[in-house]
Protein backbone atom coordinates (compact mmCIF):
# COMPACT_ATOMS: atom_id res chain seq x y z
CA UNK A 1 0.00 0.00 0.00
CA UNK A 2 2.79 2.34 0.90
CA UNK A 3 4.53 1.44 -2.32
CA UNK A 4 1.42 2.34 -4.27
CA UNK A 5 1.19 5.77 -2.58
CA UNK A 6 4.83 6.44 -3.17
CA UNK A 7 4.45 5.40 -6.74
CA UNK A 8 1.43 7.66 -7.20
CA UNK A 9 3.17 10.87 -5.97
CA UNK A 10 4.24 12.04 -9.34
CA UNK A 11 4.74 15.77 -10.17
CA UNK A 12 1.32 15.97 -11.69
CA UNK A 13 -0.22 14.45 -8.59
CA UNK A 14 1.63 16.99 -6.41
CA UNK A 15 0.06 19.81 -8.43
CA UNK A 16 -3.40 18.42 -7.87
CA UNK A 17 -2.68 18.00 -4.17
CA UNK A 18 -1.62 21.64 -3.76
CA UNK A 19 -4.64 23.04 -5.62
CA UNK A 20 -6.87 23.08 -2.50
CA UNK A 21 -4.13 25.05 -0.67
CA UNK A 22 -4.18 27.71 -3.36
CA UNK A 23 -7.93 27.79 -3.23
CA UNK A 24 -7.75 28.84 0.42
CA UNK A 25 -6.52 32.31 -0.75
CA UNK A 26 -9.05 33.56 -3.30
CA UNK A 27 -8.42 36.57 -5.51
CA UNK A 28 -10.76 38.77 -3.51
CA UNK A 29 -8.71 38.42 -0.34
CA UNK A 30 -5.51 39.12 -2.25
CA UNK A 31 -7.04 42.25 -3.77
CA UNK A 32 -8.22 43.43 -0.36
CA UNK A 33 -4.76 42.96 1.09
CA UNK A 34 -3.12 44.85 -1.76
CA UNK A 35 -5.70 47.67 -1.55
CA UNK A 36 -5.17 47.95 2.18
CA UNK A 37 -1.41 48.26 1.74
CA UNK A 38 -1.88 50.87 -1.00
CA UNK A 39 -4.24 52.89 1.18
CA UNK A 40 -1.81 52.68 4.09
CA UNK A 41 1.05 53.91 1.90
CA UNK A 42 -1.12 56.71 0.50
CA UNK A 43 -2.08 57.74 4.02
CA UNK A 44 1.57 57.89 5.01
CA UNK A 45 2.42 59.88 1.87
CA UNK A 46 -0.50 62.26 2.39
CA UNK A 47 0.50 62.86 6.01
CA UNK A 48 4.08 63.55 4.96
CA UNK A 49 2.89 65.84 2.16
CA UNK A 50 0.60 67.73 4.54
CA UNK A 51 3.40 68.28 7.03
CA UNK A 52 5.75 69.49 4.28
CA UNK A 53 3.10 71.86 2.95
CA UNK A 54 2.59 73.20 6.48
CA UNK A 55 6.32 73.82 6.92
CA UNK A 56 6.46 75.50 3.51
CA UNK A 57 3.58 77.80 4.45
CA UNK A 58 5.13 78.73 7.79
CA UNK A 59 8.47 79.55 6.17
CA UNK A 60 6.91 81.81 3.57
CA UNK A 61 4.61 83.45 6.14
CA UNK A 62 7.58 84.23 8.38
CA UNK A 63 9.50 85.57 5.38
CA UNK A 64 7.01 87.66 3.39
CA UNK A 65 4.16 87.90 5.85
CA UNK A 66 6.03 88.98 8.98
CA UNK A 67 9.73 89.82 8.71
CA UNK A 68 9.57 91.72 5.44
CA UNK A 69 6.77 94.10 6.58
CA UNK A 70 8.62 94.56 9.89
CA UNK A 71 11.74 95.52 7.95
CA UNK A 72 9.76 98.13 6.04
CA UNK A 73 8.37 99.55 9.29
CA UNK A 74 11.83 99.80 10.89
CA UNK A 75 13.40 101.64 7.96
CA UNK A 76 10.42 103.98 7.90
CA UNK A 77 10.93 104.72 11.58
CA UNK A 78 14.64 105.34 11.03
CA UNK A 79 13.92 108.02 8.43
CA UNK A 80 11.99 109.99 11.07
CA UNK A 81 14.60 109.54 13.79
CA UNK A 82 16.83 112.56 14.44
CA UNK A 83 19.24 110.83 16.81
CA UNK A 84 22.05 109.22 14.83
CA UNK A 85 22.46 106.41 17.33
CA UNK A 86 18.82 105.28 17.03
CA UNK A 87 19.01 105.74 13.26
CA UNK A 88 21.90 103.27 13.00
CA UNK A 89 20.16 100.78 15.29
CA UNK A 90 16.95 100.83 13.24
CA UNK A 91 18.90 100.63 9.98
CA UNK A 92 20.81 97.52 11.09
CA UNK A 93 17.55 95.97 12.31
CA UNK A 94 16.15 96.55 8.82
CA UNK A 95 19.15 94.82 7.24
CA UNK A 96 18.96 91.84 9.63
CA UNK A 97 15.22 91.37 9.18
CA UNK A 98 15.44 91.48 5.39
CA UNK A 99 18.42 89.11 5.32
CA UNK A 100 16.64 86.54 7.48
CA UNK A 101 13.56 86.99 5.29
CA UNK A 102 15.56 86.12 2.16
CA UNK A 103 17.05 83.04 3.86
CA UNK A 104 13.63 81.77 4.94
CA UNK A 105 12.21 82.35 1.46
CA UNK A 106 15.13 80.37 0.03
CA UNK A 107 14.43 77.49 2.41
CA UNK A 108 10.77 77.51 1.40
CA UNK A 109 11.69 77.50 -2.29
CA UNK A 110 14.11 74.58 -1.82
CA UNK A 111 11.42 72.59 0.02
CA UNK A 112 8.94 73.33 -2.75
CA UNK A 113 11.33 72.14 -5.47
CA UNK A 114 12.29 69.03 -3.52
CA UNK A 115 8.88 67.82 -2.35
CA UNK A 116 6.12 69.27 -4.53
CA UNK A 117 5.03 68.87 -8.13
CA UNK A 118 6.09 72.16 -9.67
CA UNK A 119 4.02 72.12 -12.82
CA UNK A 120 3.29 75.88 -12.46
CA UNK A 121 -0.28 75.36 -13.60
CA UNK A 122 -1.79 77.56 -10.84
CA UNK A 123 -1.45 81.16 -9.71
CA UNK A 124 0.23 80.35 -6.40
CA UNK A 125 3.22 78.64 -7.97
CA UNK A 126 3.63 81.23 -10.72
CA UNK A 127 3.45 84.17 -8.32
CA UNK A 128 5.82 82.37 -5.94
CA UNK A 129 8.44 81.91 -8.66
CA UNK A 130 8.22 85.57 -9.70
CA UNK A 131 8.40 86.67 -6.07
CA UNK A 132 11.51 84.65 -5.35
CA UNK A 133 13.29 86.16 -8.37
CA UNK A 134 12.22 89.65 -7.24
CA UNK A 135 13.47 88.96 -3.69
CA UNK A 136 16.92 88.01 -4.97
CA UNK A 137 17.00 91.14 -7.14
CA UNK A 138 15.94 93.30 -4.20
CA UNK A 139 18.68 91.83 -2.01
CA UNK A 140 21.27 92.56 -4.70
CA UNK A 141 20.00 96.15 -5.05
CA UNK A 142 20.06 96.60 -1.27
CA UNK A 143 23.69 95.56 -0.93
CA UNK A 144 24.64 97.82 -3.88
CA UNK A 145 23.41 100.91 -2.04
CA UNK A 146 25.28 104.03 -3.21
CA UNK A 147 26.51 106.68 -0.80
CA UNK A 148 24.43 109.70 0.07
CA UNK A 149 24.72 112.79 -2.15
CA UNK A 150 25.88 110.63 -5.05
CA UNK A 151 24.37 110.88 -8.52
CA UNK A 152 22.50 107.58 -8.55
CA UNK A 153 21.22 107.78 -4.97
CA UNK A 154 17.77 109.14 -5.85
CA UNK A 155 17.21 106.56 -8.60
CA UNK A 156 18.41 103.75 -6.34
CA UNK A 157 16.12 104.85 -3.51
CA UNK A 158 13.09 105.01 -5.79
CA UNK A 159 13.77 101.56 -7.31
CA UNK A 160 14.46 100.00 -3.89
CA UNK A 161 11.31 101.49 -2.39
CA UNK A 162 9.00 100.52 -5.29
CA UNK A 163 10.36 96.97 -5.59
CA UNK A 164 10.31 96.35 -1.83
CA UNK A 165 6.75 97.63 -1.40
CA UNK A 166 5.56 95.60 -4.40
CA UNK A 167 7.19 92.41 -3.10
CA UNK A 168 5.61 92.86 0.32
CA UNK A 169 2.10 93.46 -1.06
CA UNK A 170 2.24 90.64 -3.62
CA UNK A 171 3.77 88.32 -1.02
CA UNK A 172 0.84 88.98 1.33
CA UNK A 173 -1.57 88.22 -1.52
CA UNK A 174 0.27 84.99 -2.33
CA UNK A 175 -0.03 83.83 1.27
CA UNK A 176 -3.80 83.99 0.87
CA UNK A 177 -3.60 81.96 -2.35
CA UNK A 178 -1.39 79.46 -0.54
CA UNK A 179 -3.97 79.03 2.21
CA UNK A 180 -6.60 78.41 -0.44
CA UNK A 181 -4.39 75.85 -2.21
CA UNK A 182 -3.72 74.08 1.10
CA UNK A 183 -7.47 73.86 1.74
CA UNK A 184 -8.08 72.35 -1.70
CA UNK A 185 -5.29 69.77 -1.41
CA UNK A 186 -5.95 68.63 2.16
CA UNK A 187 -9.65 69.52 2.65
CA UNK A 188 -8.67 71.11 5.98
CA UNK A 189 -10.18 74.37 7.19
CA UNK A 190 -7.90 77.42 7.00
CA UNK A 191 -10.42 79.93 8.32
CA UNK A 192 -8.65 80.47 11.65
CA UNK A 193 -5.26 81.06 9.99
CA UNK A 194 -6.85 83.47 7.52
CA UNK A 195 -8.46 85.49 10.31
CA UNK A 196 -5.24 85.66 12.35
CA UNK A 197 -3.16 86.68 9.35
CA UNK A 198 -5.69 89.35 8.36
CA UNK A 199 -5.64 90.80 11.89
CA UNK A 200 -1.83 90.92 11.79
CA UNK A 201 -1.76 92.71 8.44
CA UNK A 202 -4.43 95.16 9.59
CA UNK A 203 -2.39 96.05 12.69
CA UNK A 204 0.80 96.56 10.64
CA UNK A 205 -1.02 98.74 8.09
CA UNK A 206 -2.52 100.83 10.88
CA UNK A 207 0.93 101.34 12.45
CA UNK A 208 2.40 102.19 9.05
CA UNK A 209 -0.21 104.92 8.44
CA UNK A 210 -0.10 106.10 12.07
CA UNK A 211 3.54 107.17 11.73
CA UNK A 212 2.63 109.96 9.30
CA UNK A 213 -0.02 111.35 11.63
CA UNK A 214 1.97 111.20 14.87
CA UNK A 215 3.57 114.63 14.56
CA UNK A 216 0.26 116.15 13.56
CA UNK A 217 -1.51 114.54 16.53
CA UNK A 218 1.09 115.92 18.95
CA UNK A 219 0.29 119.45 17.77
CA UNK A 220 -3.43 119.07 18.45
CA UNK A 221 -3.26 119.35 22.23
CA UNK A 222 -2.91 115.63 22.96
CA UNK A 223 -1.71 115.06 26.53
CA UNK A 224 1.81 113.64 26.55
CA UNK A 225 2.90 112.67 30.05
CA UNK A 226 1.98 115.46 32.46
CA UNK A 227 2.02 118.27 29.91
CA UNK A 228 -0.54 119.29 27.33
CA UNK A 229 0.32 121.03 24.09
CA UNK A 230 -2.13 123.76 23.21
CA UNK A 231 -3.24 123.96 19.59
CA UNK A 232 -1.56 126.65 17.56
CA UNK A 233 -4.82 128.13 16.24
CA UNK A 234 -6.41 128.56 19.68
CA UNK A 235 -6.64 132.20 20.80
CA UNK A 236 -6.12 133.11 24.46
CA UNK A 237 -9.18 134.97 25.82
CA UNK A 238 -8.56 138.42 27.30
CA UNK A 239 -8.82 138.97 31.07
CA UNK A 240 -12.12 139.91 32.62
CA UNK A 241 -11.10 143.49 33.39
CA UNK A 242 -10.37 144.16 29.75
CA UNK A 243 -13.70 142.59 28.82
CA UNK A 244 -15.52 144.99 31.18
CA UNK A 245 -13.66 147.95 29.80
CA UNK A 246 -14.51 146.91 26.26
CA UNK A 247 -18.13 146.45 27.22
CA UNK A 248 -18.22 149.85 28.85
CA UNK A 249 -16.47 151.39 25.91
CA UNK A 250 -18.79 150.11 23.20
CA UNK A 251 -21.94 152.02 24.27
CA UNK A 252 -19.95 155.21 24.61
CA UNK A 253 -18.70 154.93 21.07
CA UNK A 254 -22.21 154.28 19.86
CA UNK A 255 -23.59 157.29 21.77
CA UNK A 256 -20.86 159.55 20.41
CA UNK A 257 -21.58 158.44 16.88
CA UNK A 258 -25.30 159.09 17.32
CA UNK A 259 -24.63 162.46 18.91
CA UNK A 260 -22.37 163.47 16.07
CA UNK A 261 -25.04 162.34 13.59
CA UNK A 262 -27.75 164.47 15.23
CA UNK A 263 -25.43 167.43 15.60
CA UNK A 264 -24.61 167.28 11.92
CA UNK A 265 -28.29 167.02 10.98
CA UNK A 266 -29.17 170.09 13.14
CA UNK A 267 -26.36 172.04 11.59
CA UNK A 268 -27.63 171.19 8.13
CA UNK A 269 -31.17 172.27 9.05
CA UNK A 270 -29.92 175.63 10.32
CA UNK A 271 -27.85 176.08 7.17
CA UNK A 272 -30.91 175.45 4.97
CA UNK A 273 -32.99 177.91 7.08
CA UNK A 274 -30.45 180.64 6.66
CA UNK A 275 -30.26 180.15 2.95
Amino acid sequence: MIKKLAYSTTPTNLIFLTLPLVGCFPHEQLNKASNHSIKQNNHKMSHQMTSEMTVHGLLLWASMGLLMPLGILTIRMSNREKCRRWFKLLFYMHVILQTVSVLLATAGAVLSIKSFENSFNNHHQRIGLALYAAILLQAFIGFRRPHRKSKGRSLWYFAHWVLGTTISLVGIFNIYTGLEAFHKRTSRSTRLWTILFTAQIFFMAFFYLFQDKWDYIKKQGIVLGNEAIAPSDQTIPPPRENQKESLNFEPSTKSNSLGSYFSKSNALKKLFQIT
